[in-house]
């Protein structure tokens, strides 16, 4: 189902640049949990329980725009007048949020073990700078997509929408 006329898509500019906001209170976040962590697990150093920290700031980021994406917007989002609907335009329900969620993972994940393969291919370890790209890849599936969404986006039946009053 394609997106009715009065309901268009952000350009590819604006939801960058919401991305970057956002990453913008990701870290505030993700300092706060990994401080509260650290501190009531008394662990000295970013390996200790290494995967009980990933797993926590993997919840709370879920959580933070679980509870965001309820309204439809984040604080970014809101800034940028981008807006997500269900895919009929509909406010999407909590399941379809929790696996829009888990759906914007893979991408990232996959390219950031490709810069990873790369560094340890090359031996040049400067390689893994390349890493902050790997969020980003996101946008590349856009360029394909009919109503230039993001794959997660058309897996999960929703989508981001401009909420500017005409």
């Amino acid at each position: 189902m394609s997106p009715s006329p009065d309901l268009p898509t952000p350009s590819r500019l604006r939801r960058f640049a919401s991305m970057m906001y956002e990453g913008v209170l990701l870290f505030g976040i993700v300092f706060a949990v990994g401080y509260a962590f650290d501190t009531l697990t008394e662990s000295h150093s970013g390996l200790m329980l290494r995967s009980a920290r990933q797993l926590l700031l993997f919840l709370a980021i879920g959580l933070y725009f679980m509870l965001c994406w309820r309204g439809g917007q984040t604080l970014p989002m809101k800034t940028w007048n981008i807006r997500l609907v269900a895919r009929d335009g509909s406010h999407p329900g909590r399941g379809r949020l929790a696996l829009r969620y888990l759906l914007m993972w893979p991408l990232p994940l996959l390219a950031a073990l490709i810069v990873q393969q790369a560094s340890r291919m090359t031996g040049y370890t400067s390689t893994d700078l390349l890493i902050v790209f790997a969020p980003f890849s996101i946008f590349i599936w856009s360029w394909f997509d009919t109503d230039g969404q993001f794959l997660h986006d058309r897996l999960a039946g929703t989508r981001l929408v401009d909420s500017r009053r005409g």
